[in-house]
């Protein structure tokens, strides 16, 4: 097996990472997820139905059914896809945070790049 480690003659511009968006449902999630697959600004987005999540808001602690969807994509096509969820998410605040692909299969990695490729 060959890996990449992240860097290791990737341009910063089109780094892959790992993007976790919670959703209130699954349809929510579903929809959300083909739209940003689609328009190509992530070539994956993983459906986890049934986290139970934990989290103050409006000044209180709230627990809330939600599904995470876990997106690959690269920090070139981040932007667009933030703001496409922004748009079109029920929340008004939604989770939305990339993590770096430190390590990973180059042919994934490949795959990733080229799904997204403008």
């Amino acid at each position: 097996m060959q890996i990449a480690l992240a860097g290791g003659g990737v341009d910063a511009q089109g780094s892959e990472v790992v993007v976790f968006i919670t959703a209130p449902s699954n349809e929510e999630a579903e929809k959300l997820g083909r739209m940003v697959v689609e328009s190509r600004l992530a070539a994956c987005a993983n459906i986890v139905s049934g986290i139970r999540s934990i989290f103050r808001w409006d000044n209180q602690v709230t627990v809330e059914n939600e599904c995470l969807m876990i997106m690959k994509t690269t920090l070139q096509r981040y932007s667009e896809l933030e703001a496409v969820i922004r748009q079109h998410h029920s929340y008004t605040v939604p989770e939305i945070i990339a993590l770096p692909i430190v390590a990973g299969s180059v042919s994934y990695l490949d795959w990733i790049r080229s799904e997204t490729a403008k």
